[in-house]
Order: C-alpha cells, then sequence, then structure tokens
C-alpha cells in the first residue's frame, strides 16, 4: 500500500484464468482513490483462459473502470496463436519453440491472405468478428481518461514466454505521465 501512494502509474496483471483476485481488488482501491492511471496486462494466455469478453467485464464491474483492449487475443491455451494489435491493425503470431518458456512474434497485417492458413478458417472467422465488435460497441480510446484512472488499455500475453510484454512496456512508456515531483523535509526532488 505504501507503494502505491508514492507510484504515478500501476500496472495491474490479471491471470487469464483466474480474473480479478482478492488482492487485486484491495490494491485497486488505494489506486482509484489517488486517480492513478492503471494499465493491465491479462496474462497466461498460452494456458486455458477465460473468454476476453468475460475478463473485461469482470474488470469493469468489480472494480469499476473502463476497458480498452490495445490489443486482442487469438485463441488461449494450446490454441494461442498470437494478438492482434488494434492500433497497428496487425497480427503478432506467437510461435512457442516447445520448451514453453520462449516464444517468437511474427507481425502480419490482418489483410494478408495468408492470415487464414496461418490461424484456421475458425480462429480467424472468430477473429474478424472479435475486430468488429471491438471497433463497433466498445469504448473510444481517450489519453485523458487513461491518465485521470477513469480508462485502462488492456493488453494480452504471456509473461513466461514473453510473448506481449514489449509491445505492452513500449505503449506504458508512452502513455503514462512522467514522474511528478515529490517534497522532502529538505525541498522538491
Amino acid at each position: 500500500y505504501r507503494t502505491l501512494m508514492a507510484a504515478d502509474s500501476a500496472v495491474m496483471v490479471i491471470d487469464a484464468a483466474k480474473g480479478v483476485e482478492a488482492q487485486t481488488r484491495k490494491l485497486f482501491k488505494v489506486c482509484t482513490m489517488r486517480h492513478i492511471p492503471i494499465f493491465t496486462f491479462i496474462n497466461k494466455m498460452d494456458r486455458d483462459a477465460r473468454s476476453p469478453y468475460d475478463l473485461l467485464d469482470e474488470i469493469e464491474k468489480e472494480l469499476g473502470i473502463q476497458t480498452y483492449p490495445m490489443n486482442w487475443p487469438i485463441g488461449s491455451g494450446v490454441d494461442f496463436k498470437g494478438v492482434y494489435d488494434r492500433e497497428h491493425s496487425s497480427i503478432i503470431t506467437f510461435t512457442g519453440n516447445g520448451n514453453a518458456r520462449e516464444a517468437t512474434a511474427t507481425e502480419v497485417d490482418l489483410s494478408d491472405a495468408s492470415l487464414e492458413n496461418t490461424l484456421g478458417e475458425n480462429l480467424y472467422q472468430t477473429l474478424r468478428d472479435d475486430v468488429e465488435l471491438l471497433d463497433g460497441a466498445g469504448y473510444d480510446f481517450d489519453l485523458e481518461k487513461v491518465q485521470s484512472g477513469k480508462l485502462s488499455p488492456v493488453f494480452f500475453g504471456s509473461a513466461l514466454t514473453n510473448f506481449g510484454v514489449e509491445p505492452f512496456l513500449e505503449s506504458f512508456l508512452k502513455m503514462t505521465s512522467s514522474p511528478l515531483p515529490r517534497q522532502t523535509a529538505e525541498g522538491t526532488i
């Protein structure tokens, strides 16, 4: 709790199978009291996971913050094929190397004709439907809402395989504000 009292932004990591856990709720209250920007990383997509829609709904209902998926998962568990990057309209495909601790990413355009072969017909059609739904019915991205703690950018990935972590961190650095000055007994630092 003390750490959050000094934080200018927070990263909320959600287990894709478990969703919002008790400790997350407690820490989140401190963030909302201070209007701290909250960036969400939904982790462990390479394992069996709940529906991304259910996870976003749970975050919004239980924590009272709007969500904006910055990327969208393509499958989960053994069917996890990667994420769709909404900002760049591209697919970052997931390929495990067999030891379940590393993954490689390859960027492909959503309009690439070979994408249906790469993902399979079912996942490809689901992705197209999901993207259409997100673009038509989801919240609009608003950086001011993010910086005031009213909208949480959401990213999907797998920290264990380091898939999706780098794009998350790059976006976090672009969207978060610079550290604010702090008062000490000697003055401002």
